[in-house]
């Protein structure tokens, strides 16, 4: 099943053209996140990065500047916050 997922991805960067392709909210594209982890952790772990990327690359994010560290950060729209190390650096340029 793990071979399955890989190459379902790599496929899909083999036959969608690049102007087709989603921008991703996130700095590792969602399918190259999902490829790694499957690639490194196995069939489970991917399926779970996969739903969780699922879920949370899309429009009800919110980016702010946290008061404390003063970082800006990201609020998923699961209420998960990640650091700017993972946010897409178009999104911190704005």
């Amino acid at each position: 099943m793990k071979c399955l997922i890989l190459l379902m991805i790599r496929l899909y960067w083999f036959l969608k053209p690049k102007y087709r392709k989603s921008i991703c909210i996130f700095r590792k594209s969602c399918s190259h996140y999902v490829y790694e982890i499957t690639k490194e952790q196995g069939f489970l772990k991917g399926l779970n990065a996969f739903y969780f990327r699922y879920k949370n690359c899309r429009h009800g994010y919110e980016i702010f500047k946290n008061p404390v560290t003063n970082e800006t950060q990201m609020l998923l729209p699961s209420k998960v916050i990640i650091d700017n190390k993972e946010i897409a650096e178009r999104l911190l340029r704005n």
